[in-house]
């Protein structure tokens, strides 16, 4: 018997068990359906993040208080001591070659307007924000130096704030309360997506100093650097922990674009992998359920095996048909998992601000994977077929 004849005798068997053969491949159409879907939101989330620290500029540093490894093995102990506006100033004034150096915080609050109301992200800074920050500006005006001196009650809204609590309206002029706090909106953004943050939308910027009253804080928690020269970046760090050293000892750390963007592609590469590995787990899963329905398809057709052995089917020939009986099961499973996910991954970028992006490479994987698990538990099932003695399976009731 040819190998064609092989896979004609498999497809039919399998078309004979129709529900079975369905349920069968379910487990692995769950299982590539998921690794297609996992990695192409980690992918996605990557390739957003790292995007968004790109479009910045190459000719930043982040500031940050304490030590941390830029290996990205974390901070092992907190701070004893937390930046000031103060500490951004004095970089300001002792460091050459700057062109804005920008204290952040950002913190979380409630943002109301009439019965509408949502939560929020502060980004604050000084009027120097929209030199370092990536957001454009639709409408309106940033916060001025002088709203930043006294702490003035205005805010710039990021696109989701708008949609929310201004639906249709202009909302340059309008009253908002943050905290309970009243405030006029001066601008509004574009859309910027999800990130590693989640939804950059979500975001409204005001004065830091207004943004210390309203958050009850005291210290800042980043300071960003935009340097004149990228080809100074270097010169830039070492001066900026030159002059920080007397006030806070080893207890400071400079960040290059650079660094940044190589820890977070670690970071979020490494989540990536886990997510595929936690979804492969499922194609184990229908794997096992594929190696059961096998075992129980050679107990149900012993007779039939027996009548072909008899007839002179060889030992490769019984093989061969339930191999690719298994074979069949997870790549059509994997071919109807990958259209799923594909197609959940496309509805869910475009549906959510989550951010999902599907790679060949994922696809491939998915497949091959599938390939893999139909012929690793389809072998046994197969050879213990093929080794049955053709007397004993004709006598087998």
């Amino acid at each position: 018997m040819n190998f064609l004849e092989s896979i004609r005798i498999a497809f039919r068997a399998l078309a004979a068990n129709k529900a079975r053969s369905l349920l069968t491949m379910l487990g692995v159409i769950i299982g590539v359906a998921a690794v297609i879907l996992l990695v192409g939101i980690g992918t996605g989330v990557q390739n957003e993040v790292t995007g968004s620290i790109e479009g910045l500029g190459s000719n930043l540093l982040f500031v940050l208080p304490g030590q941390y490894d830029a290996a990205g093995g974390g901070q092992p102990a907190p701070p004893s001591r937390r930046f000031t506006i103060d500490d951004a100033q004095y970089i300001e004034r002792r460091v050459s070659g700057l062109d804005a150096v920008v204290p952040v915080i950002q913190g979380g609050a409630t943002i109301k307007s009439g019965n509408r109301s949502m939560r929020v992200i502060v980004a604050a800074a000084t009027e120097k924000g929209s030199d370092v920050f990536s957001a454009n500006l639709i409408d309106g005006r940033h916060y001025r130096r002088s709203e930043v001196q006294a702490a003035s009650r205005v805010v710039a809204l990021g696109a989701s704030v708008v949609k929310q609590l201004f639906p249709g309206q202009d909302p340059i002029g309008k009253s908002v309360t943050i905290q309970g706090q009243r405030f006029t909106v001066i601008g509004h953004y574009e859309a910027q997506g999800g990130g590693l943050g989640g939804d950059q939308d979500a975001q409204v910027y005001m004065p830091v100093t207004t943004a210390q009253r309203v958050l009850g804080v005291d210290d800042i928690g980043t300071i960003i650097v935009k340097v004149s020269d990228p080809e100074g970046i270097d010169r830039a760090k070492a001066d900026i922990l030159r002059v920080m050293r007397p006030r806070f000892g080893d207890e400071i750390t400079v960040f290059s674009q650079e660094q940044t963007l190589g820890i977070l592609s670690d970071l979020l590469g490494t989540l990536t992998y886990m997510l595929a590995g936690i979804a492969g787990i499922s194609l184990l899963v229908g794997g096992i359920g594929i190696m059961n329905i096998m075992l129980v398809s050679v107990q149900e057709r012993t007779r039939e095996i027996g009548i072909r052995k008899a007839v002179g089917a060889r030992t490769y020939d019984i093989l061969s048909q339930f191999v690719i009986e298994a074979v069949a099961l997870s790549v059509m499973g994997g071919v109807l998992g990958i259209a799923i996910g594909w197609g959940g991954a496309e509805a869910l970028s475009a549906s959510t601000p989550v951010p999902s992006e599907v790679t060949l490479w994922a696809v491939a994987m998915a497949f091959f994977f599938a390939f893999g698990v139909g012929v690793f538990f389809g072998v046994y099932p197969a050879y213990k077929a093929s080794k049955l003695d053709p007397i004993v399976a004709l006598r087998y009731e």
